[in-house]
């Protein structure tokens, strides 16, 4: 059976696409953080995946990548920005993408009672920014897929007459003869002819050849033009000094005052806090002057005026740096021999942290071995407890139902809790998070029992 479709029916489906078309058109013009693309959805998608370095990072200022608020953009410093794509597909086959980017910078009061991060908005250059890197992407991607329909199609043409098999030759009249004195043989043979191609050698089919007819072309040219010679001892100077300058490059000597991040995501924080808030997330390779350091932090330039710390086990320091006595005594006196777990249960978490309020969850509860060890500080009970949530995810994973999360508590007059949960640590295990990103994820309690001495005298 044939469906057929009433005319008044068509036309209104076909007046429908064309509407809905024309409306993500107008809509995308009239919305500056919107563009409408010809590509279909995957392709788009694909795209802005090698884009996807270009959709955070640090804002070198403020001014003309945000709208002014309540403060002048003067008093902001530290500026970060975030974008998020959202691609929907079009009626037409094309792709409508949007961009929302969130701007926080750090609000300097001036009586320090308000001061801390707050969110700007952004005056549109971020998004319409990253939308021309989109439709530059999108062209580099489609020019090659155009160039190769375009080699297709020459390959697909038919070779040339002289390679065809033999077809009849149209007669071409010949010119009338003024005398038949003049003429002769010669002339007497058709005009238009066919003859067969010459034979062509290979131009780099063998290295070899190859050379030779360059060397014999070149001396060629040596001798019908005497002016080739300067230029071709023109060039060999030319090339000797590039080759100089690249030997100049390779022997500057690298900073040597550097640290390099080990892993993408890693917090810098303002202060040497495990509870500090991060002030954005370092790349993996990205590089930054060293100021100081100690047993467990690092203080670096960000740039400018800017500053801030990274968690030490989370950077390569430079070469020959020299380990602290504190680090020194830490590696003599391992943390596995200061603590031992009293007790284990399963039970509600005893806290009031949102992830794991109200929810079942391992806790360890954990003692020193002597009192009065001194060794038993801050930086022991982290690499303690690093080595009891380590252990106790590969256990918990493997359970069903899964606790929402591992506790951590040290039973003394000085002791805290340490909570993580369990998604926090499947990503840790997995390679996702630097120690320092899963020190920043988790719920201290209280915060300062956990930062070194060290740490809080710079604070």
């Amino acid at each position: 059976m044939t469906l057929r479709l009433k005319p008044s029916l068509l036309s209104s489906i076909v007046c429908g696409v064309i509407f809905a078309s024309l409306s993500i058109q107008v809509l995308a013009q009239n919305d500056s953080n919107a563009r409408a693309f010809p590509q279909s959805k995957a392709t788009v998608e694909k795209a802005l995946t090698a884009l996807q370095a270009n959709l955070a990072g640090r804002l070198p200022t403020l001014d003309g990548f945000a709208k002014p608020g309540e403060y002048s953009l003067d008093r902001y410093q530290r500026g970060y920005y975030q974008s998020s794509v959202e691609v929907s597909s079009t009626p037409s086959g094309g792709c409508l993408v949007r961009v929302t980017t969130r701007v926080t910078a750090w609000y300097s009061d001036p009586g320090s009672a308000h001061s801390g991060y707050q969110l700007l908005p952004s005056n549109g250059r971020l998004e319409a920014d990253l939308l021309d890197q989109l439709a530059d992407q999108l062209a580099q991607v489609t020019k090659p897929a155009a160039e190769s329909s375009s080699r297709t199609a020459s390959i697909a043409q038919p070779k040339s007459t002289a390679q065809l098999p033999a077809q009849p030759v149209p007669t071409v009249p010949k010119p009338k003869q003024s005398s038949p004195a003049t003429s002769s043989p010669a002339s007497a043979q058709p005009e238009t002819t066919l003859s067969a191609p010459a034979p062509k050698f290979p131009a780099t089919d063998h290295p070899l050849s190859s050379k030779l007819s360059e060397g014999l072309a070149s001396e060629a040219r040596d001798r019908s033009d005497p002016n080739t010679k300067n230029a071709a001892k023109s060039d060999s100077s030319l090339q000797a000094e590039a080759e100089s300058l690249e030997e100049i490059l390779k022997n500057q000597a690298h900073p040597k005052n550097l640290v390099a991040v080990k892993k993408s995501g890693t917090p810098v924080v303002f202060s040497p806090s495990l509870s500090a808030k991060p002030e954005f997330l370092a790349s993996m390779h990205d590089e930054f002057e060293l100021l100081d350091f100690n047993p467990d932090w690092v203080h670096v330039r960000i740039s400018g005026l800017s500053r801030g710390w990274i968690w030490r086990t989370s950077v390569e320091m430079p070469e020959g740096t020299p380990e602290t006595s504190s680090t020194a005594a830490s590696e003599l006196t391992p943390a596995a021999d200061l603590f031992r777990v009293a007790q284990e249960e399963t039970a509600v978490f005893p806290g009031d942290w949102a992830p794991l309020r109200g929810k079942n969850v391992k806790i360890l509860s954990v003692q020193k071995v002597d009192d009065n060890s001194k060794d038993a500080g801050p930086k022991a009970r982290i690499e303690y407890t690093k080595f009891l949530l380590e252990k106790s995810y590969k256990e918990q994973a493997e359970k069903t139902p899964q606790p929402a999360g591992i506790v951590v508590i040290f039973d003394s007059a000085d002791g805290g809790m340490i909570a993580a949960t369990m998604d926090t640590l499947q990503q840790w295990r997995a390679g996702a998070l630097s120690d320092s990103a899963l020190w920043h994820r988790c719920f201290f309690d209280p915060p300062e029992t956990f930062d070194s001495p060290a740490s809080s005298a710079n604070q």
